[in-house]
This record gives structure tokens, C-alpha cells and sequence, in this order.
């Protein structure tokens, strides 16, 4: 049963960092033209930028419930996604893509240490296995948004 649990961290792990069937995070904004970042293709309600700081804002959230019985979610859905189309400079560009990747990290090192299947106290039914799938899944699909705006506004690879 070891390896088994063993088996399944390695594959969220791959889910939570890459998909294996879909873009990265960090393929998905590789490349992009900081002019693009607040720019909203036609007939889509986000920029690049409140994509990325709603993915930051929410995996952050779901790190917080999983460590913290005291932690105050944000208000849905005002507080998960930024009003700004444009990020205020390069710096909060920068510190919300970091933000993203050190967050996961460290839920990956909870995943790693902890009894996943355990239900959270302060839950009403998570655990942190439905947790991970949960980011997964929310960051799997916003990723997919950024690819769309981006090849809408012609700033995607075509292979």
C-alpha cells in the first residue's frame, strides 16, 4: 500500500505541476508580451493578467484552508479576481507569477507530508487529496483560458 500512495503523490504531483495532457502554468505564459497582459481579446472577459492573479488568489486560498482552521477564505466572487485589466507594474506581474509557483510548491511538499485522505477538521468534506484535485482542475482550466486569449490576440506557438 506504500507504493501505492507513494505512486499517487508522484502523479499528483505531475498533475499540479505540468498536466501531462495540457500546457503548464509556465509554458501557457512563456513568451508573452508584457503589452499583451492586460489586453482583452474580443468576446472574452479577462485579461492575461486577472487569469494569473485569479489563479494565484485561489491555489493561495486552497493552501491556507488546507494548513490553516483559522484561515478567513477571500469573499467570492469580488476578492478572487483583480478589477484592474493590467497588473500595476512588472514587479506585481512578477511577485503574483512567483507567488504561483512557491505556493505550489508548497502544497506539494504538504502533499508529500501529510495523510492526504485525512478529512480537514474545519472542512465539510475536504481533504487535502480533494484539495490537490481541485487545483488541478481550477488551474488546468484557467490555463486554458490564457492559451485562448493569447492565441486570440496572436501571441500563441502554432506546434
Amino acid at each position: 500500500m506504500e507504493n501505492q500512495h507513494k505512486i499517487l503523490i508522484s502523479e499528483l504531483t505531475k498533475l499540479l505541476l505540468s498536466g501531462s495532457a495540457h500546457a503548464s502554468f509556465d509554458d501557457a505564459i512563456k513568451g508573452l508580451k508584457p503589452e499583451l497582459r492586460g489586453v482583452k481579446a474580443k468576446n472574452m472577459p479577462y485579461s492575461i493578467w486577472q487569469l494569473v492573479d485569479h489563479i494565484r488568489i485561489a491555489q493561495w486560498d486552497m493552501l491556507q484552508f488546507c494548513k490553516d482552521a483559522d484561515h478567513q477564505s477571500p469573499k467570492w466572487p469580488e476578492e478572487y479576481w483583480p478589477k484592474e485589466s493590467d497588473p500595476a507594474d512588472d514587479d506585481t506581474w512578477k511577485g503574483s507569477v512567483e507567488q504561483i509557483g512557491s505556493d505550489l510548491d508548497e502544497f506539494i511538499e504538504l502533499l508529500e507530508h501529510s495523510d492526504i485522505y485525512q478529512l480537514l477538521e474545519h472542512g465539510d468534506g475536504q481533504s487535502i487529496l480533494r484539495e490537490a484535485l481541485q487545483i488541478a482542475d481550477h488551474n488546468s482550466y484557467h490555463i486554458g483560458e490564457i492559451i485562448a486569449v493569447r492565441r486570440s490576440l496572436g501571441d500563441w506557438k502554432s506546434s
